[in-house]
């Protein structure tokens, strides 16, 4: 053997012993991540693929300050005293978290990460299409010191996707048991969910329609009586959106008076898709940019 062909061997040896750690690191494509990853990371993604799935470490998570979401303090309230008894062995719920959209649920949750990730809270979010690995997920998570909230952002059903009776088994009633580290939160704009018809509550009037339309109610609103808690969340009033705008204005130091900021905000909202917290922050950051560029093409 030639020494070249010697040196090129052992170069392919050393890449191939480096991929293997770097797999073993991050807890490769198998489906058991590695203790490493577990210890080295706050939060993660679950990435289903071919009919299974795998961690994905979140190296950047995106950490929400508590302070920063005003006008959900009794819903903040609630959710933290959850997340505290899940923290210390207690009892505690799975949670919904529904209402109008853009009123700060998914930063809720976040915002318990933040809070809570050096008390050993860990966030893994699950899309809809990896609840039927939930099981697994759980399973992988049993004998772990962690705290793992299995977050489930932004999440609706229709009535033929198998993926809500999942759901449905893990909140409870299922053959395999969660593990007292697992809860499940979940946000979405439904509060059942499910879409609800008004056909649901009426006698059936044809040959096709349900017969017992009762039943079908009851099913399609049993998996969100699943959830211990439900939080509800309601659009903002005009005053709390003004109130957010001067927030977050003053955390970024904007020199603009009080009433030209607060027009300046009502216009923004009356173009916007209604009023809520993400559109007050959207409305400041768009001016904070409108002004730092003002400054820097009168300074050229």
């Amino acid at each position: 053997m030639s020494e070249k062909t010697r040196n090129q061997e052992e170069l392919f040896i050393q890449l191939l012993e480096k991929a293997d750690a770097l797999l073993t690191h991050f807890g490769g494509l198998s489906t058991h991540p590695s203790n490493a990853m577990l210890e080295d990371y706050i939060a993660f993604r679950w990435r289903a693929q071919n009919g299974s799935g795998h961690l994905i470490p979140v190296k950047h998570p995106n950490l929400v300050r508590l302070s920063d979401l005003i006008g959900i303090e009794r819903q903040s309230t609630e959710l933290n005293r959850n997340t505290r008894q899940f923290l210390h062995g207690l009892p505690a719920n799975h949670v919904l978290l529904w209402g109008d959209r853009g009123t700060g649920k998914s930063s809720l949750v976040k915002g318990m990460l933040a809070r809570y990730a050096d008390d050993g809270l860990r966030l893994i979010g699950v899309s809809k299409e990896g609840l039927v690995h939930l099981q697994e997920i759980a399973e992988m998570l049993w004998e772990r010191p962690e705290r793992y909230i299995l977050f489930c952002d932004d999440l609706a059903f229709n009535e033929d996707e198998p993926e809500y009776r999942e759901l449905k088994a893990m909140l409870e009633g299922g053959i395999s048991a969660c593990p007292d580290n697992v809860l499940i939160y979940a946000t979405s704009n439904r509060r059942h969910l499910m879409p609800r018809q008004v056909r649901d509550n009426r006698y059936p009037q044809n040959d096709e329609d349900e017969l017992y339309p009762r039943e079908a109610t009851e099913e399609k609103v049993s998996l969100s009586d699943r959830f211990g808690l439900r939080l509800a969340f309601q659009r903002i009033s005009q005053d709390t959106y003004l109130q957010i705008v001067s927030h977050y204005a003053q955390k970024r130091r904007l020199s603009v008076s009080t009433e030209m900021l607060h027009r300046a905000a009502l216009e923004w909202e009356a173009s916007s898709s209604g009023r809520s917290g993400r559109v007050a922050y959207q409305f400041v950051a768009d001016l904070a940019g409108r002004l730092a560029l003002e400054s820097d093409t009168q300074t050229m």
